[in-house]
């Protein structure tokens, strides 16, 4: 297996391995979860894809999340993000999807409004548009890196509130129904989370981020607006062009991406899968003393 770095610090193409390797052979998982712990940010190019196959190979790093209701897959194992409606044609940019797929492209971190957040997600591109539609990606390890010591310190014993309807606000009243509001009330994690592997520290950020316990609101949403400005800063991340059969996926403890704009006229299908983190991925450190959510 070759690991060929892709980005300015983390993110990399894995070569000479397949989805299928690392699913069946356990010394080819060990090798791809160590690059995993190292990049974030993992490439596979030229798989067969299938998702039977991505779900198996998504099952070597943990137990896979039910989609939730709301999602185009619910109660399976996949979220499909399409633009492709019914009637096979693309939907027009006020549909559902489409919006969807716009709040797709703030800033976020996949599951950290739910009960249990994810540990790595796994997209496979299944159909593309000619242009646009790269998926770019945010080291929040390396912008952790780069702070301030004592800020490091501050933000290693702060917590932070996630709402899945913050971030769809942002894009369209309504947009996160009723059933889903109910079903993700607000969820409060550590801001920092600290790898168990290498004891590396990531902001534990995302769209969803609308509170700092113990802040003001707006003093609290000023320093999320400010920790995600640092981490994103021009010359720090890796944007994806996606190539048919590419397979990416990502640690969203040390990372945030958002999808990038295409053509509202060419379509995009896209499977992902993700994984729920466990007390092995330091899930238990990341969770707060008992507290009420910020309004």
């Amino acid at each position: 297996m070759d690991i060929i770095p892709l980005g300015p610090g983390f993110a990399a193409e894995l070569r000479g391995v397949t989805l299928a390797d690392v699913a069946n052979d356990d010394a080819v998982y060990a090798a791809v979860r160590a690059a995993f712990e190292d990049h974030s940010v993992l490439l596979f190019r030229g798989q067969q894809i299938s998702g039977e196959g991505q779900l198996a190979f998504s099952r070597r790093f943990g137990p896979p999340e039910t989609t939730k209701v709301g999602s185009l897959g619910t109660g399976t194992h996949f979220v499909i993000l399409t633009t492709i409606g019914d009637d096979g044609k693309v939907v027009p940019e006020d549909h559902r999807y489409a919006l969807r797929n716009k709040a797709n492209q703030l800033w976020h971190t996949d599951s950290s409004f739910k009960a249990v957040p994810a540990l790595t997600s796994v997209l496979s591109a299944r159909t593309i548009p000619d242009n646009g539609g790269e998926t770019e990606f945010a080291s929040t390890r390396l912008a952790f890196e780069r702070l301030d010591p004592a800020l490091q310190n501050k933000l290693e014993g702060s917590f932070a509130w996630h709402h899945y309807g913050h971030s769809r606000a942002k894009i369209a009243p309504g947009l996160a129904t009723p059933e889903e509001l109910e079903a993700l009330p607000p969820r409060c994690w550590r801001l920092v989370w600290r790898n168990p592997v290498n004891r590396r520290g990531a902001l534990y950020i995302a769209s969803h981020t609308y509170a700092i316990e113990g802040m003001e609101k707006a003093e609290g949403l000023a320093l999320i607006d400010e920790l995600t400005a640092a981490a994103t800063a021009p010359g720090t991340t890796y944007e994806h062009k996606w190539k048919p059969g590419d397979v990416i996926m990502w640690d969203n403890r040390a990372t945030m991406h958002r999808g990038r704009p295409w053509p509202g006229d060419e379509a995009r299908y896209m499977v992902r899968t993700t994984i729920s983190a466990t007390a092995a991925d330091g899930l238990e450190s990341l969770r707060p003393p008992k507290l009420q959510a910020a309004e």
